[in-house]
């Protein structure tokens, strides 16, 4: 009798281990091309795996950092997720997410995995010779260019574009368009508050660094951090008035082909959001891509720094949860050529990488230039703070009329005393 209770109890488990569906959700930023082969890619993933069951959930690229902080913060965190590289990194080094789950990926070792992906990019996420994490994409910035406002006030786009800083503000005037002190259209603006991406490699080409040889943040070279901030008080609304931080975001206005930005910093995936936006104007051959500005006096030839978005697991997760979570971002992952010819997005592999996909995406050679005179943002687990700490600094000077010594001797004085917390 004891043994047909203890086989039916027996049965009735595996009847309901079998039947019980494994939940996963996925947060991640806007972006409607990358939704739609996504949700592709879930849809066939939940058929290979009937006891699977996916939602995938986007926010605004502004908003999901603090969503997420603050989903953790009371353990309630989706099974995945991916931030910049930068918002993403505290969470590799607080313990927060787990290593790449090699048997759900099928491989045998991270050096396996490692040989897959352009070398170095999957550094970022390695932590204690494990892997955290798997890249959706890494992203570099270059010059993107409306040609007819160039010939607008008699500029040929394809000389007379600008390959310096100086060139830049001096084109800039040119094509700006005002009323008054209101800007109608801007030449260019930067990218403000990604000060890390755009700021920093400013500063290396004179010389300067944030970091030391060990990582540890410090100002090095005041006089290159100096000449930096002089050219964004003169580029702000207290200077020649050529932009701000409180106009908006340049490289959506851009796509609008309105007549209120000539250039704009973007990555490659800028290219497939005009065509989604505004065909007319993708389809218009009115719009160029150039490598990213140097300044004529540089002594390091740095581009803008590229960083990542990477797909990371949740450790608060169970353990059924995060093995069919590693399946679904390898299987996503997995699918490289349509992430760029869809979405417009470099995902780091070999394969891609040496593809004549690749090498016939338009301009996909300029930012690939860039890309190999570029290096990641440099990373530190106060990246979120040391960041906010350079926007203070940056828009002191721009909106606040702070001088430039004044106000890097507070952000000197500041990241001391975050380094000390």
């Amino acid at each position: 009798m004891f043994r047909k209770v203890l086989f039916v109890l027996l049965l009735v488990s595996v009847i309901i281990s079998f039947g019980a569906k494994i939940q996963i959700t996925i947060w991640t930023h806007e972006d409607p091309n990358r939704t739609r082969i996504e949700e592709k890619y879930i849809k066939e993933f939940m058929k290979m795996y009937p006891n699977v069951e996916v939602k995938r959930v986007t926010y605004p690229s502004d908003k999901i950092r603090d969503i997420v902080l603050t989903a953790f913060a009371a353990g309630k965190g989706p099974t995945i997720f991916n931030l910049e590289i930068q918002y993403a990194y505290p969470y590799i080094t607080n313990r927060r997410v787990v290593p790449v789950d090699l048997n759900a990926i099928g491989l045998k070792s991270y050096d396996e995995l490692k040989k897959l992906y352009v070398k170095g990019t999957l550094d970022a996420v390695t932590y204690g010779n494990m892997i955290y994490g798997l890249p959706l994409e890494i992203t570099n910035w270059a010059l993107f260019i409306n040609k007819k406002y160039f010939r607008e006030v008699g500029l040929d786009p394809e000389k007379d574009y600008p390959r310096t800083w100086e060139d830049l503000m001096r084109i800039s005037e040119k094509l700006t368009i005002r009323e008054g002190n209101i800007i109608k259209r801007r030449g260019f603006d930067f990218r403000y508050p990604y000060y890390l991406t755009f700021f920093l490699p400013m500063v290396e080409q004179l010389g300067g660094a944030l970091f030391d040889k060990k990582g540890n943040p410090v100002v090095i070279n005041d006089q290159a951090w100096i000449r930096v901030l002089n050219f964004m008080k003169e580029w702000g609304p207290n200077g020649k008035n050529l932009g701000s931080p409180t106009y908006p975001a340049a490289r959506k206005e851009f796509n609008k082909d309105n007549n209120t930005i000539a250039m704009c910093e973007s990555g490659l995936y800028q290219i497939l959001r005009i065509k989604e936006e505004n065909p007319k104007f993708y389809n218009s051959n009115e719009w160029m891509v150039v490598n990213w500005p140097i300044w004529k006096d540089a002594v390091k030839d740095v581009r803008c720094n590229y960083y990542g978005h990477y797909y990371m697991v949740n450790m608060q997760a169970s353990r059924p949860e995060r093995e069919m979570a590693w399946k679904l971002i390898w299987y996503m992952l997995s699918h490289p050529e349509e992430y760029l010819t869809e979405v417009g997005l470099i995902q780091p592999r070999l394969s891609l990488m040496q593809s004549e996909v690749f090498k016939k995406f338009p301009y996909a050679n300029v930012f690939l230039e860039d890309l190999e005179k570029s290096h990641m943002i440099p990373l530190h687990e106060k990246d979120p703070q040391i960041e906010q700490l350079l926007k203070e600094m940056v828009e002191s000077v721009m909106l606040s009329n702070v001088s430039p010594e004044t106000a890097l001797n507070t952000f000197k004085k500041k990241l001391a005393q975050l380094m000390e917390e």
